[in-house]
């Protein structure tokens, strides 16, 4: 007991408490598993020690502390050189090296990381039995098949490296590798559904304590098992950023100019292949999950729909939450329901086709909301943040006034609302503007004065022309000139002395007939 009592005060065996302390988690007969975990925990934490960059004693005692830090030490690469090395590079070139080494370092964390996803939570989890190998197959991907590609990056890196440390060239190496992550289009689509069934299986208990004790040990750098999962997404996001970095400190005569700009095309090229298949596996995975009232709400646009341009939580006017999907042809409102612990969404009504939806953008206070909505708004009770979509048609008689959280919320749905109705307003226009030849024709036939002009009633909402637009479209030829001039029509073609004498030989012989 003496010489427990004069042991050192800063001893840390906590962290190791935490990680053995999964036995509570399965029953006796386990507990040798639960060993071969604990000690697998202590070698990642082991190992993360030997692996930065040089164990110090300000680094040993970092790690020491109560609460270890959520990201990696980071040595830059100008502090790893002597000074007569730095002296002799430019400061450009330093930056250009920076820039290489720090693509390289995110390299080496990456694969770390996929490593540890699979040995500190898949494998612990399957042999513990708190989650079936389907489920983790299903959360997990083929996670295990992109560690040799990122160790055939970091490979050749490593070869391309002079013994000083530095790069000369890195373009060929990055033009032949980056387009090998075409590999991630099915890992990134079934994200969205992998997320949703690790928050489902959080709600069993086991499965909660087990991620719990794990964020709480030191190998996790406080990131969640979710962040580990998306640690491969945030990656490839950044490459583009990398490879722009290196560009932009590379001399305008080095041979990786033109070959860096090429890399950064093709991962961008990348990039929008993977957002095009994870857009469309998003769609299909709601198309899924609408559970429809009546076989009139099926709509065979909902079912070939590729792409989900908007979607998220309105209230109606009586305040009750709704959830709206903008397909890119038609708009679907439901009402989120839970089938046998898993989210779904009840079809709210009649979806309306995109080319049939009218949008109106109200402002603050034209409305006033009701139902359990009164107490929200306090005395005035006027909504806000309000717009309405409706068919162009009245008699289906459908239409919702939905309110969004937020302004910023509201202009997101309303812009893109009108970008998905642009082209049909355009086609719309067009069609009504190829009609104008025969009404000129018509307005040269008849005398002008005598004339019997009627104003056609157009429904703007939706062609987006109102009757002065039209006005001022049919004042571009002269023959129409007259009839603008007989309804009373100020157009800029026409100069006042024109004016004046049309209005002489009209007076006394015209009828109002603006409506």
């Amino acid at each position: 007991s003496l010489l427990y009592l004069q042991e050192p005060s800063n001893k840390r065996v906590r962290p190791l408490a935490r990680v053995t302390s999964l036995a509570n988690l399965i029953s006796p007969v386990r507990n040798g598993a639960v060993r071969r975990f604990g000690q697998t925990i202590q070698s990642f934490a082991l190992r993360s020690d030997s692996k930065s960059p040089s164990c110090t004693q300000k680094s040993c005692s970092r790690s020491a502390a109560p609460t270890p830090p959520k990201r990696r030490n980071s040595v830059l690469w100008s502090e790893m050189l002597d000074v007569n090395m730095k002296e002799s590079l430019s400061t450009k070139e330093i930056k250009r090296q920076e820039a290489i080494y720090e693509m390289s370092r995110g390299e080496q964390d990456l694969i770390e990381d996929l490593k540890l996803a699979r040995k500190a939570y898949h494998d612990p989890m399957l042999k513990l039995s708190i989650m079936s190998e389907e489920e983790l197959n299903h959360i997990f991907g083929d996670l295990d098949s992109y560690i040799p590609l990122h160790e055939d990056l970091l490979a050749s890196l490593g070869e391309a490296t002079k013994p000083d440390g530095t790069v000369e060239q890195i373009g060929p190496i990055l033009v032949k590798w980056l387009p090998r992550l075409h590999a991630y289009k099915g890992y990134c689509s079934n994200q969205l559904a992998a997320k949703a069934l690790l928050d489902q299986k959080k709600q069993d208990r086991r499965v909660q304590d087990f991620l719990q004790r794990c964020l709480e040990s030191p190998f996790s750098r406080k990131l969640d098992l979710w962040s580990f999962l998306d640690i491969p997404r945030s990656r490839l996001v950044k490459y583009p950023l990398l490879l722009k970095e290196i560009l932009r400190h590379t001399p305008k005569d080095h041979p990786d100019i033109q070959i860096l700009e090429e890399a950064i095309s093709i991962i961008q090229g990348v990039l929008s292949d993977i957002n095009l298949k994870k857009g469309e596996s998003e769609c299909q995975y709601y198309i899924d999950k609408l559970e429809y009232l009546d076989e009139k709400q099926k709509d065979p646009r909902i079912e070939g729909s590729k792409a989900l341009l908007c979607h998220g939580e309105l209230k109606n006017k009586n305040g009750h939450k709704l959830y709206v999907f903008l397909f890119q042809d038609i708009l679907v409102l439901t009402r989120p329901v839970t089938r046998n612990e898993r989210q779904a969404y009840q079809v709210y009504r009649q979806p309306i086709p995109v080319q049939e939806l009218i949008l109106e953008d109200l402002q603050d206070g034209d409305v006033k909301m009701g139902g359990s909505f009164r107490g929200a708004f306090g005395n005035s009770d006027k909504a806000k943040n309000i717009f309405r979509v409706r068919f162009q048609d009245p008699s289906p008689g459908q239409s919702h006034t939905l309110q969004a959280n937020d302004v910023f919320h509201k202009q997101q749905w309303v812009n893109c609302i009108r970008t998905a109705i642009a082209p049909f307003q355009q086609s719309a226009a067009a069609a009504e503007l190829k009609e104008l030849p025969e009404l000129s024709e018509e307005s040269e036939e008849n005398n002008p004065s005598t004339p019997n002009i009627k104003a056609q009633k157009r429904q703007s909402v939706m062609s987006g022309i109102t009757e002065m637009e039209l006005d001022e479209s049919m004042s571009e030829c002269s023959s129409i000139q007259d009839s603008e001039e007989a309804k009373g029509v100020k157009t800029p073609r026409t100069s006042f002395g024109h004016r004046k004498t049309r209005e002489k030989q009209l007076s006394g012989k015209r009828k109002e007939t603006l409506v």
